[in-house]
């Protein structure tokens, strides 16, 4: 399997509160809490691993609470590389009601200074060989520009790996003008980097072609229920999802890309690698947390995926 490389510059603490249905301004009374550390990179990486792979993790953590990151770390087998930051990494409150509805509140990560900036080029120089492809997933902390952060990018591009990159907003603005290897955007994601006037699938698969001519090779576009729409060299393809029970959407494009880094990795066709893909991305609307903790019922849901050209 393959040594991948997975940055994450704004990770979280998230804690999920379970409801039934959130009554805003009254008093809710919660069916459960879970807490776990996270960050778009980390989903990405814990799922990796779950499909046999070495993961390096690296990003800002805050020096004030990076335990329960260390002990993800060490479960899972990550390699830490890592830049601890003075202050606290930040804390995500995700509301989950009984319906699937999600309501986040999140954090804006702790100050990040130029020296700490510089300090994770120097390790990324130090660690990127050896790695089979590079992940740079989530947000941006304070302190980092978009415009360090498309350095950075074309920094990791010029190693020569293939870069994924699944981000939003400003980062993801910056980024698009690296033109990464693969990026996995959300529909609003997309409609908001591009501009897009409305959002229809004709609109968004315009956007998506456009960004394919710019040098962008993959471009993989979650659309929820209504399933992924995959563009690459020779793919033009539509994975339409069984129907499941939603508990908490938080991880699912997480997953969906994870698990089409694997399969391309793997050199598999790119019907098989959607159809996991779009399992593995339904599977983890089922649960809270990440990871694939249910083989068999991956395998249900990887034959009831429905995949279909869009040419």
């Amino acid at each position: 399997m393959a040594r991948i490389l997975s940055l994450t510059l704004n990770p979280a603490l998230d804690l999920t509160v379970s409801l039934d249905t959130l009554q805003v301004g009254a008093v809710n009374r919660s069916l459960g809490l879970h807490s776990h550390a996270a960050g778009k990179g980390l989903n990405v990486a814990q799922v990796l691993a779950d499909l046999g792979h070495k993961v390096t993790v690296s990003g800002f953590l805050g020096q004030a609470n990076a335990a329960p990151f260390e002990a993800l770390f060490a479960r899972r087998g990550f390699v830490d590389a890592c830049v601890r930051v003075p202050g606290e990494t930040r804390s995500n409150i995700k509301l989950a009601e009984r319906g699937g509805r999600i309501t986040d509140l999140n954090g804006p990560g702790p100050q990040v200074g130029a020296v700490h900036q510089a300090e994770l080029l120097e390790a990324l120089e130090q660690i990127v060989a050896g790695h089979d492809a590079i992940v740079v997933a989530g947000s941006l902390p304070q302190g980092v520009s978009p415009e360090w952060f498309a350095a950075l990018l074309r920094r990791l591009q010029a190693f020569g790996l293939p870069l994924a990159l699944d981000s939003s907003g400003a980062a993801l603005r910056a980024g698009l003008g690296v033109a990464p290897w693969l990026i996995k955007p959300n529909e609003e994601e997309l409609a908001e980097a591009c501009a897009l006037p409305v959002s229809s699938a004709a609109e968004l698969r315009a956007a998506a072609l456009r960004l394919r001519a710019s040098g962008v090779e993959h471009v993989l576009l979650s659309r929820g229920a209504e399933g992924v729409y995959w563009f690459g060299p020779d793919i033009a393809l539509q994975a339409r999802p069984p129907r499941v029970e939603v508990v908490s959407t938080v991880g699912a494009g997480d997953s969906l890309l994870a698990a089409t880094l694997h399969g391309l990795l793997s050199g598999w066709p790119a019907e098989r690698t959607l159809r996991l893909a779009t399992a593995i991305a339904a599977q983890a609307v089922t649960q809270l947390g990440f990871g694939i903790h249910d083989r068999e019922q991956l395998a249900r849901l990887e034959a009831g995926v429905a995949v279909a050209s869009l040419d």
